[in-house]
């Protein structure tokens, strides 16, 4: 047994509540201790509280605004057709106007359906089974042998019944089997013995993925008698009632321009046309109209003002917030007087508190504010992106000269009033009723609202790497705040810990074995006053 655990039994003989003395010599440490872990947690939090926030920051950086500084983000097309029969989807370097269009023909799979297959048994005709043998109820000479071809170059030679040659023919006795061996040649195969009919069709569309049956060396479909005979009576051939629809590619004239293709979709000059089905009129001539789509750039520019929006109310809120200094984390004696929402309550108000007043936090708020209230009047060239005013300066634009403004301060909520507004954005309670100027001048001068947005995105995108351009002491790059620094800071109180926790083991060893000194020199004291008294009493 150790000194501490004698420790934890001492003061039988000397009556002293050595525990509770021992906890005043260590009060001051545990104090600073209970100071340390509060400020580790404090320490923890705040980096969670900055990755949470660099994280939606960086996003917008190289997300939203990595895209619309370039031009092509607001060059959206959109293009409707005169009949549904056929749809298009504009690719961005579509030509704006009218174009013709003429469905010839639609993509097609090769697809063959047998004749009912049926024998007599006992005067009775009845349908073929998948598992019947096939020699024996179509009359089939046992050994016959044909090819069955597709046009992306499988073949499969089959033969019904009979000894296997070695030629490498596949020997079926069924129509479960001859499906089977079709299959292996690249088709979908089935035998409805329901139905006695054998259904056979490609996986694809188009002229590539027709097939045929042929003799054994024979061209693509060619058929001798004897190969022909057998294929009839399997219901394999036209003469013998099969239908077949051959594979065939789909033809679409734009323009007076022929194209094909083996499915229903072409590629033309970056657009994708699509043919849906064949319109009611052959012969119809379908309008392209392909023009700006002014809702998807109103869409782009409102997404972008949404996302600043949600950033820099977060950062507002988190800015002026009740600093967290004015509150301690709870030690575990006081967690357990309190209720888990009691717990949750407290905490939140330092979490909340956390990058109250920080100066990082102001000045990465402050730069994207400031972009939003810059004017721009030329591009990365020193050229006039909106023309020159009478005194022959480059006429500057402003994001209210688009509708696009802060609330009035008044009227706005305290955490929200650098966050901008659209007028007549139909999601903004406050300007919904406004005139929408910034979607009039998509639709008048789109070419000025690109320009305007892209150097307003490259202004704001440079503005926000400046302040993640890193530190080699303090953070690393692409992060807004001291990481680093924090890193180090938690490392530091982590040690600061462990040090406190030795120094109160160290005090409270060196009481526990002065105490238990004390106790084992009372304890043979008294063993020898009980000797003593003993002795006497013996006289």
């Amino acid at each position: 047994m150790g000194a501490s655990d004698l420790l934890r039994v001492t003061g039988l003989n000397s009556g002293l509540d050595t525990e509770s003395i021992i906890s005043a010599y260590t009060s001051k440490a545990n104090l600073r201790l209970n100071k340390a872990k509060g400020s580790l947690t404090k320490n923890k939090w705040t980096q969670d509280a900055w990755k949470s926030m660099n994280s939606k920051i960086m996003s917008f950086y190289s997300g939203t605004l990595s895209k619309n500084r370039l031009s092509n983000a607001y060059t959206k097309k959109k293009t409707t057709t005169s009949n549904n029969a056929l749809s298009v989807i504009p690719g961005a370097g579509a030509t704006d106007g009218v174009q013709t269009a003429k469905i010839v023909k639609t993509a097609n799979a090769a697809y063959l359906t047998s004749d009912v297959l049926k024998y007599t048994e006992e005067g009775e005709s009845k349908v073929l089974g998948a598992d019947d043998n096939l020699v024996e109820k179509l009359s089939i000479t046992a050994g016959s042998q044909f090819s069955f071809k597709t046009k992306t170059g499988e073949e499969k030679v089959i033969q019904i019944g009979g000894e296997d040659a070695g030629d490498g023919a596949t020997v079926v006795n069924s129509m479960k089997g001859l499906a089977d061996a079709l299959k292996s040649a690249g088709v979908n195969a089935n035998y409805d013995a329901a139905n006695g009919r054998m259904f056979i069709s490609a996986k694809t569309s188009g002229e590539k993925s027709d097939f045929a049956f042929s003799s054994v060396g024979a061209a693509f479909g060619s058929l001798d008698s004897t190969t022909a005979a057998t294929l009839g009576k399997l219901g394999l051939t036209k003469e013998s009632g099969a239908s077949k629809v051959d594979g065939s590619n789909a033809k679409l004239i734009l323009n007076n321009a022929v194209f094909t293709s083996e499915n229903n979709t072409f590629s033309i000059n970056g657009s994708t046309y699509t043919i849906n089905s064949m319109p009611a009129n052959p012969n119809e001539e379908i309008s392209v109209t392909t023009g700006t789509d002014y809702d998807a750039v109103y869409d782009v520019i409102k997404d972008m003002i949404k996302e600043y929006n949600s950033i820099i109310n977060e950062m507002s809120k988190a800015y002026g917030a009740d600093p967290a200094r004015k509150y301690d984390p709870l030690t575990d004696e006081q967690k357990e007087e309190m209720t888990d929402k009691e717990i949750e309550e407290w905490e939140t108000k330092i979490k909340d508190g956390l990058l109250s007043g920080n100066s990082q936090l102001y000045d990465v708020r402050q730069a994207m504010i400031n972009v939003t209230l810059q004017g721009f009047d030329t591009d990365r060239d020193g050229k006039a992106m909106f023309g020159l005013d009478k005194n022959g300066d480059p006429i500057k634009m402003y994001l209210a000269d688009f509708g696009i403004a802060t609330g009035g301060y008044f009227d706005t909520e305290e955490n929200e009033r650098y966050a901008l507004h659209i007028d007549g954005n139909p999601d903004d309670e406050s300007t919904a009723g406004k005139e929408d100027k910034l979607k009039s001048m998509i639709a008048s001068d789109p070419e000025k609202v690109t320009k305007f947005f892209q150097k307003f995105s490259d202004t704001m995108y440079n503005a926000l790497f400046k302040q993640m351009s890193g530190n080699s002491n303090l953070s690393s790059i692409y992060k807004v705040y001291n990481d680093k620094q924090l890193s180090k800071e938690e490392s530091d109180w982590e040690t600061k810990i462990k040090d406190i926790e030795q120094e109160i083991s160290d005090i409270e060893d060196k009481w526990y074995d002065k105490f238990t000194t004390m106790e084992k020199a009372l304890a043979n004291m008294n063993s020898n006053q009980s000797a003593v008294s003993s002795m006497l009493g013996m006289r």
